[in-house]
């Protein structure tokens, strides 16, 4: 059952919205909310982005940008020495302005801390961070892994400080581009997740919205610090990166041992998933995808579902319960030590992403196949998501933005502008292990399970049979209304 979580704020206008039978609390963004972040800010001279990964460049530039000409300073920490020092001042973060500096320094001297260094990195230095945190300070966090360590541990956040997340549904440099479009369409941006972990003065809500509003968040939505981290490792191993890696390169290999060619077999599966499928499911919704087909389509789409649904979603609720028991979380600390002697290679150097390289250069947007297999395949792993994450009790914003928008509106453009393989090789280090780790498992899981069944008798009441009356179709149809009228722009 979805958790109910409520709020309260005393800067910002709430709303509750219904999805599904549950009311959820909301409240949606827009530059006309920016005026408010100061009163929100109450008592925050200085806020210090630390780190500069995917989101620190996104986040630091946009809060800058969002508190032009108020008495709050935005602050970047990087190590001394850091090779981003130059790329922080290239976006006007500088020594002499006093936006620019050491992270520990900046950390001591900041209200509000915003850490972004890497999952690693802060489970390395999480006591030091801790130690330099200013007494009643609000430290913030767009990702929860660091509460999965501490427990691991059996640590806990310093009981004199505000922790709070703000999780954008997409990567940092969507979280960048979106706000930047949003200057001529109000409200285009990335949603968010928000989460209170502690609040210690009463101002850590208005803390959180402020920061989500000012990152261009077209509406926020509440969560838990737990939830957050479990839903968010767990996606980007599932659908978001590691499951659909897997799936594409088991279809390519599947049509070309039909007899495509190795161009025809790229459009069918990389091509399709990144270009039509997503964009069509961005506006359309999932049903609106199945939709598109016609009759015979419908057929093959509904075959592919039943052959792929369960052998996926046996694979994702493994990763759920490592993620859910913190043995995921482990696995990327202890990995600190061995990519320092087998540092990860990329995976752009096999065939199918050579291929992939050319048909890109090539390309035509309107010549792309929507395939109705890879399409049936593809929902069948982004349904199986949803329902893992739904039988969990996961708040049901939380699990349209983790399986759908933030594959359909962030990730999944990058990938169709730079390449799948582009993606699995430069995001995070927890995102590259995680799919390294697990997209075998999907593209064995088709090989060994799902193809055979495609030659067994299947069942008229197979999972399909409750795909079209799923009720995740009202949530997307619902959060999909709250959607700026805007898609991201990637340059190749």
């Amino acid at each position: 059952m979805a958790q109910e979580l409520d709020f309260e704020t005393q800067v910002f206008e709430k709303e509750y919205i219904e999805v599904a039978g549950t009311k959820e609390a909301i409240v949606r963004g827009g530059r006309h909310l920016l005026p408010l972040l100061p009163k929100a800010l109450e008592g925050v001279a200085q806020i210090g982005v630390i780190g500069w990964g995917s989101q620190g460049p996104a986040q630091a530039q946009n809060l800058r940008d969002s508190l032009e000409g108020t008495d709050i300073t935005v602050k970047v920490g990087l190590r001394a020495g850091s090779s981003s020092m130059d790329a922080a001042r290239e976006a006007g973060f500088t020594e002499d302005a006093g936006t620019l500096g050491e992270m520990f320094e900046v950390i001591t001297e900041s209200d509000f801390v915003i850490l972004l260094i890497s999952d690693a990195a802060q489970a390395q230095l999480y006591e030091q961070v801790f130690a330099n945190l200013k007494d009643g300070a609000t430290l913030g966090l767009s990702h929860g892994f660091l509460l999965g360590h501490l427990r691991n541990v059996g640590a806990e956040f310093p009981a004199n400080v505000n922790v709070v997340a703000v999780c954008p549904k997409g990567m940092g440099p969507s979280v960048r581009a979106l706000y930047v479009q949003g200057a001529e369409v109000n409200g285009a941006g990335i949603n968010a997740s928000f989460a209170i972990q502690q609040d210690v003065n009463g101002k850590a809500t208005d803390h959180a919205l402020a920061w989500s509003v000012g990152l261009g968040s077209p509406y926020s939505f509440m969560t838990t610090m737990e939830s957050e981290f479990r839903s968010d490792i767990f996606g980007e191993r599932g659908i978001l990166l590691g499951g659909v890696h897997g799936l594409v390169e088991s279809l390519y290999r599947k049509y070309r041992n039909e007899g495509a060619t190795q161009e025809d077999a790229f459009k069918r599966t990389a091509e399709c998933v990144t270009g039509p499928i997503s964009k069509t499911i961005s506006h359309e919704g999932i049903l609106g995808l199945y939709e598109r087909l016609d009759d015979a389509g419908k057929e093959v789409f509904k075959r592919a579902y039943d052959a792929s649904y369960l052998p996926m979603k046996a694979v994702l609720q493994e990763i759920y319960d490592e993620v859910r028991t913190g043995n995921e979380i482990r696995s990327v600390v202890v990995a600190g030590e061995r990519l320092e002697r087998y540092p990860m290679s990329t995976i752009d150097q096999t065939e199918m992403w050579q291929v992939g390289e050319r048909v890109r250069a090539e390309r035509v947007e309107g010549e792309i196949p929507l395939d109705p297999f890879t399409a049936g395949a593809y929902v069948a792993t982004m349904m199986a998501q949803i329902d893992v994450l739904d039988e969990a009790g996961h708040p049901l914003s939380e699990i349209v933005n983790e399986s759908v928008i933030e594959a359909t509106d962030s990730l999944n453009p990058y990938m169709h502008a730079r390449g799948i393989a582009y993606m699995v090789d430069n995001c995070s280090i927890t995102a590259r292990l995680g799919s390294r780790k697990w997209a075998p498992r999907f593209d064995y899981a088709m090989v060994q399970e799902s193809f055979p069944a495609l030659d067994a008798q299947q069942s008229e009441q197979g999972p399909s049979a409750a795909f079209e009356g799923h009720r995740i179709h009202d949530v997307l149809d619902k959060v999909g209304q709250m959607r700026p009228s805007v898609d991201i722009f990637v340059a190749g």
